[in-house]
């Protein structure tokens, strides 16, 4: 029974790391860069490299100036407040056209910073890692939330598949043949950080249980008024609304809000200001808690009447709500904790490593039977999905230096060069597939070089002048490409002569 059990295992762990394997490298690559999301937003947004805010500055003299002559007539406008890692205020509103706007306000002076014409790391890759772009029916939650299972499925049968797997986790033999070298990796990468993968992808299924298990809340609240999801969004997560007046109103002091709001959470400070129905009579405002100072990411907020600055509404999470923030802040991990921070990016490595290391080991081992189409497939898949999303990835950096700041739709520009080179990472893999590792590996050193120099000669700021201005997201981002373009080099290397004696063993054994 246990032959039979672990044989079953053994057909399951390698399927469905073939059939999803290439997804699941795609969401650990962008979990991986939004760890440092906010840091490569530095990089990619020049303006925003400001010196971070001692005090948490005046909303009254610098926000409500610039909000009331850039949204006006905007149904809301949200400030995200300054910190370490962001230290510029960030403006958020809708414009006439109904395109989502992100403005930067220096909280010093009160300066409107020029247009960063980017998304940058926190609106794309952020988004990416968990709902790939897809907003049609749910469609990227739900492919993210099937790799997800996949990835549960991958490290339960994996463990029962290789018996030995921890006294092999002590084995790396990077001198034997490339598919003995291949699993010797898969093994190191995956015991070494086990629990972590299995950790972050259930709290990653369980961060988006009302999507995936809507049953969880539609029967306990079934028949409410106004629908399920909405009485369920207002007891789990405090959301509050009201209608505009239509009379106009003035907006009383944000800062006398934010102080009261310091006060009821005992010292705690907000993270974002959102004003709904700004200038009219009935307009509120909403105060959330900074989730820098703990694990949870906690949805304590606070509804302030915008005309008089009097509390409306108290919302913290309730027990269950509690434990699936605390989750989530596991996931996330916004807190504050540099050190954890980059040992979630190396771990987040690891677990791509894992999977490209396990795709190679099945493709190394099917090439010996012979090349068919679905191989082929798989392996096109693989390379557009490992090399070509890094690629994709440098591509997205070199058109945010590149691209002239006055384009028109420089954001979607910006992203249109990711989808465009990846597809033609995809296309590069099937038409050369004996090709496209070494070839898209040296393109990934030339292109990470290349977005090094690109900053040095469009901000004046070279890695050795980032550190000595103190400007360590710049220089940290700066710092990893060059690693990145180093191991680029190496693995092009390793994998012309890993393929050579390849050649030379198939064709000495048909000999």
């Amino acid at each position: 029974m246990t032959a039979r059990l672990r044989q079953a295992m053994a057909g399951l762990h390698t399927w469905a790391g073939v059939c999803l394997g290439t997804l699941l490298f795609i969401i650990f690559w962008m979990g991986s860069l939004s760890v440092f999301d906010r840091e490569i937003d530095r990089w990619m947004m020049p303006a925003t490299r400001l010196p971070a805010p001692a005090a948490t500055p005046s909303l009254d003299a610098t926000v409500v100036p610039v909000a009331e002559r850039l949204a006006a007539g905007a149904a809301m406008w949200t400030v995200v407040l300054p910190g370490a890692r962001v230290p510029a205020i960030e403006l958020r509103y809708t414009d006439g056209q109904g395109q989502p706007v992100r403005r930067h306000i220096d909280p010093a002076s009160g300066r409107l910073l020029p247009e960063a014409g980017s998304v940058g790391a926190s609106g794309f890759f952020f988004p990416f890692h968990f709902r790939l772009h897809l907003r049609f029916a749910d469609l990227g939650y739900w492919l993210v939330g099937a790799a997800g299972m996949a990835m549960l499925v991958l490290l339960v049968s994996g463990v029962i598949v290789h018996r030995r797997i921890f006294s092999d986790f002590f084995t790396f033999r990077p001198t034997r043949a490339l598919p003995r070298a291949v699993l010797d990796v898969h093994n190191l990468s995956g015991v070494l950080v086990l629990p972590f993968h299995f950790v972050i992808t259930l709290s990653g299924l369980i961060i988006f249980f009302a999507i995936y298990f809507p049953a969880a809340y539609q029967v306990a609240y079934t028949g409410a008024a106004g629908g399920a999801r909405a009485a369920f969004d207002q007891a789990a997560f405090g959301s509050w609304q009201r209608p505009a007046s239509g009379r106009p109103g003035e907006l009383a002091s944000l800062d006398a809000m934010l102080a009261t709001a310091r006060a009821l959470w005992q010292g705690r400070e907000a993270y974002q200001v959102r004003v709904r129905h700004p200038g009219d009579a009935a307009a509120y405002v909403e105060i959330r808690r900074s989730v820098a100072d703990d694990i949870p990411m906690n949805i304590d907020r606070l509804i302030f009447d915008g005309t008089s600055g009097r509390l409306l509404h108290r919302h913290g999470a309730r027990p269950v709500m509690a434990v699936q923030r605390f989750i989530a802040g596991l996931h996330f991990i916004q807190f504050r904790h540099g050190l954890l921070r980059g040992l979630y990016f190396v771990a987040g490595l690891a677990g791509c490593m894992m999977i490209g290391s396990g795709l190679l080991f099945w493709l190394a081992a099917r090439r010996r039977r012979g090349a068919g189409a679905g191989m082929r497939l798989v392996e096109a898949l693989t390379v557009g999905g490992m090399t070509g999303t890094m690629i994709a990835t440098l591509a997205f950096l070199l058109a945010n230096r590149l691209l002239p700041a006055e384009l028109a739709g420089r954001a979607g520009v910006e992203m249109q060069v990711f989808f465009g080179v990846w597809v033609l990472g995809f296309c590069h893999a099937a038409l050369r597939p004996h090709e496209a590792w070494r070839a898209q590996s040296r393109m990934i050193g030339l292109a990470a070089v290349a977005a090094v120099v690109l900053n040095t000669l469009t901000t004046g700021l070279h890695p050795l002048a980032a550190v000595a201005a103190g400007q360590w997201a710049v220089a940290g981002v700066d710092g990893v490409l060059l690693l990145s373009a180093g191991l680029a080099g190496w693995a092009a290397r390793h994998g012309r002569r890993s393929s050579t004696a390849a050649h030379a063993a198939v064709d000495g054994g048909h000999g």
